[in-house]
């Protein structure tokens, strides 16, 4: 599930959506104090504090579904699920003045049609109904001088600890330990998305967390006339092979079917042994587990 839910995301950000400020400030007045989240059926817009937001009225449910469908779809990636800029680099939707000035899709619009030249923005072909459903979802987030926004990340903890627990003795207590190398792991991240990825698919030389203390994949290179060349590994591939030696200097050698040889020592095999016999029942309830190592 997880997984697979990995795999429809990297396909989706396909159609990530870039918007650009440039339309005149708004004159709407916004509601005074913080913004909040937003409740279930029909929503009030946009409102904070600072009177730098404008107030928008409310927006039917099925709308705001509609258009938290699309978003989800077209824009996210670039924008984030909540609208502040997201992993494809576009800017924060609730600070952009051309965001702000819109009141049913109309200046958005003219940007998603017609993407703009030298950026990620690309033009989109969505209709203007579809367009305005992305628009008044948008407009829904309540927020404050500080971008306050409705949409808080689902938590990935949906597992049940003590099966992680159980999960963890049988997996990892043969090469880690709760009260050793993971001492305190649950404390270590402020996110278990990051917690959960680290131990999944963990890499040496991140410099923090779970990983930080592993060693880099090492490889020895014995080339025909018998000389041997040791270093940290960079790259492999069937046609070169990259390393760095003690001394810091990189060195690379042509290959050609098994010459020269390559032996490589991986201290993250075993990860990459395990992962694909992982269960998503047994990633959630790991995950559950290692949270609360602290």
């Amino acid at each position: 599930m997880l997984r697979r839910l990995h795999t429809f995301l990297a396909i989706v950000v396909l159609g990530g959506v870039v918007l650009q400020a440039q339309a005149p400030a708004p004159t709407t007045p916004a509601a005074p104090g913080r913004g909040a989240g937003a409740g279930q059926g029909a929503r009030g817009g946009g409102g904070g504090g600072g009177g730098a937001y404008p107030q928008r009225p409310p927006v039917d449910a099925a709308i705001l579904e509609r258009g938290k469908a699309l978003y989800s779809v077209n824009c996210a990636f670039c924008h984030g699920a909540d609208a502040r800029g997201g992993d494809g680099g576009g800017p924060n939707l609730l600070r952009s003045q051309l965001v702000l000035s819109d009141q049913k899709g109309e200046l958005i619009g003219e940007v998603v049609r017609n993407g703009r030249p030298g950026t990620t923005m690309v033009p989109m072909a969505l209709t203007t109904a579809q367009i305005a459903d992305i628009a008044d979802y948008v407009h829904s987030f309540r927020v404050g001088g500080y971008d306050i926004s409705r949409d808080v990340p689902t938590s990935i903890v949906v597992g049940d600890a003590s099966t992680g627990a159980a999960v963890f003795q049988a997996r990892c207590a043969t090469c880690h330990s709760v009260s050793g190398d993971l001492r305190a792991i649950g404390a270590r991240f402020s996110d278990a998305r990051e917690l959960q990825d680290y131990w999944l698919v963990p890499s040496a030389g991140r410099g923090r967390g779970a990983g930080s203390n592993l060693k880099p994949a090492m490889v020895t290179v014995t080339q025909s006339s018998g000389a041997k060349t040791d270093g940290r590994l960079v790259r492999i591939d069937d046609f070169v092979v990259t390393l760095v030696t003690a001394d810091g200097m990189p060195r690379s050698f042509s290959r050609t079917g098994d010459s020269p040889k390559v032996e490589i020592t991986d201290p993250l095999k075993p990860h990459r042994d395990l992962l694909p016999k992982y269960t998503d029942k047994e990633i959630h309830d790991l995950t559950a587990y290692l949270v609360t190592v602290k």
